[in-house]
């Protein structure tokens, strides 16, 4: 999915991140909390997000804030991931510069030895975020470009569904 962010000052940064869950309340991706988008979220956790199934012609976006999840859940999504992944969230200071392609893997060896024949524990930095949505539109494309767009708002424990002019 597409991550749309902004700094506390609303300069606003897009990415793609891997969706790793969707409930009732809302889609959670976890990352360096240290990274741009991390840092971004803190100072402004408003934040939209984006999917596009190009082949249907469909599209969903979400706008929402975002909150940290509990600890104990990135604990249990983390120890699913690759060992290689693990070892790469403690080399990598995601989005700070690097002088070298060289560095990252003197990184990365300094943390595969430090956890050789034992479990990769999640870094203290590492973590999921949940997208609380408060509204989310369904675009679907048609012709001449009189595609249907429904947006669903957010109030209380309900939803208000409108229809959106293409």
């Amino acid at each position: 999915m597409a991550l749309a962010t902004a700094t506390a000052g609303a300069a606003p940064s897009v990415r793609f991140v891997l969706m790793r869950g969707v409930d009732e309340r809302g889609f959670v991706f976890h990352t360096n909390e240290r990274s741009r988008k991390g840092v971004e979220m803190v100072a402004n956790p408003f934040v939209s997000l984006a999917f596009r199934w190009w082949t249907l012609e469909r599209q969903v976006r979400v706008e929402g804030r975002a909150v940290a999840v509990d600890p104990g859940e990135s604990d249990t999504y983390f120890a699913t991931r690759p060992r290689g992944a693990q070892l790469g969230a403690w080399a990598s200071a995601q989005s700070e510069p690097l002088r070298s392609r060289a560095d990252l893997d003197e990184n990365l060896a300094a943390a595969t030895a430090r956890f050789s024949g034992r479990d990769v524990s999640r870094p203290p930095w590492w973590g999921g975020f949940r997208v609380e949505p408060s509204a989310v539109e369904f675009w679907q494309g048609r012709p001449d470009r009189l595609h249907d767009r429904l947006r669903y708002d957010r109030k209380g424990t309900t939803w208000e569904i409108e229809r959106l002019s293409p």
